[in-house]
């Protein structure tokens, strides 16, 4: 196991920042839509929470505390069908992009090892395998990768970062189906699953019994609050299921001193019992994608999967780039597909985390270019 920073890749977002001068430019001001980042308020119920944990001065515990961990089984009971879980099988995390980046070399896999990963994906997975000095593979589907020597790790993303895409259980459970097969273990990132567009409620968990049938072996959830419910600041995620993987992180993580701070392990319980700010929010992203939705289609723009998450997967049939050039003359920056691999190259990933006024100003902007 070893860090090796010199295999990384240019930052990505770093090569946007002509078209995002040239968008600043525009006299109603830019509309930055390239980044997920929430810009509404945090919940008030998470805030008290903060404030009533904020006399904190002795060390939290890696582990979490024993309230975090039975506040994440019992929202994965009541919100994604998962009964059962066994709280010392949770472990919260420095939000969740630390752990997509760090979870192979935690986990001991390096040089002549596998991690695959979604063929359109957030950066992450790819960075993760090679801080690890281990191979990433993108690949969809099993018949890819399970004959491939060295598979240690598969990374499944639903809903995805950036399609919106969302996995169905039964494609779940051949990809946990074909993992064991192999010895490889399944670490599925479902940050988006609250955020669902299309009535069919939360997105199915890689936990969830029909995908993993009713055991956790080999099979591990990450979430993260900072989409559901504002919390991009606090850092506050989790990873839950099989408690010897979780133990194996948890060992690790004691030793390099990876701990979510203690008033915010208190946020983060009282953000997963409480149901009603998170309905509040999703109508809100809601209302801001169909407003979007209807300023892209009415200029030509055809919007792929996107039924769920918070980014519409856009595309006018040409060059990403080209695309981003032509939003930022409207003083739009959206982010390019090629961000998110090969096969994104013709697409855009336009966020809903603006302002409604933005927003608005936005769909606009699109319709009147016609």
């Amino acid at each position: 196991m070893g860090l090796k920073p010199a295999a990384l890749p240019d930052f990505p977002w770093d090569s946007l920042t002509p078209y995002r001068a040239r968008a600043t430019q525009h006299p109603d001001g830019l509309v930055d839509l390239s980044v997920g980042t929430p810009v509404d308020p945090t919940p008030v119920v998470v805030q008290e929470a903060l404030r009533a944990a904020a006399n904190s001065p002795g060390y939290p515990t890696t582990h979490g505390t024993a309230a975090l961990r039975e506040a994440v089984v019992a929202w994965f009971a009541r919100r994604r069908g998962v009964e059962g879980l066994d709280p010392s099988a949770v472990l919260p995390t420095v939000g969740s992009k630390e752990l997509v980046a760090l979870a192979p070399a935690l986990l001991g896999f390096g040089a002549g090892d596998v991690i695959v990963h979604p063929t359109v994906a957030y950066p992450t997975y790819d960075v993760g395998a090679r801080l690890a000095g281990a191979t990433p593979l993108p690949s969809d589907v099993p018949a890819e990768w399970v004959d491939v020597a060295g598979v240690k790790l598969v990374w499944v993303n639903s809903p995805s970062n950036p399609t919106g895409a969302v996995a169905s259980r039964e494609q779940l459970a051949a990809m946990v189906d074909a993992a064991r097969s192999i010895g490889a273990v399944v670490f599925s990132d479902e940050c988006y699953a609250e955020l669902t567009w299309d009535g069919s409620g939360t997105a199915p968990s890689i936990l969830d019994p029909e995908v993993c049938g009713g055991s956790t072996d080999g099979v591990v959830a990450v979430y993260s609050l900072s989409k559901q419910s504002n919390l991009a600041g606090y850092r506050a995620a989790f990873a839950a299921g099989d408690a010897g993987v979780i133990s194996r992180l948890l060992e690790v993580r004691k030793h390099a001193g990876f701990i979510v701070p203690g008033p915010v392990q208190a946020a983060m319980a009282a953000a997963l019992g409480d149901d009603a700010h998170v309905a509040t929010q999703r109508e809100l992203y809601a209302r801001r994608r169909a407003t979007l939705a209807s300023g892209l289609e009415k200029v030509g723009f055809r919007i792929d999967h996107s039924s769920a998450g918070l980014y519409l997967w856009s595309t006018r049939g040409e060059d990403c780039w080209d695309t981003i050039a032509w939003l930022a003359e409207l003083g739009i920056v959206a982010a390019p597909g090629a961000f998110y691999g090969d096969a994104g190259a013709k697409h855009v990933r336009i966020a809903l985390t603006a302002t409604d006024e933005r927003v608005l100003a936005a769909s606009l902007r699109l319709t009147n270019a016609r």
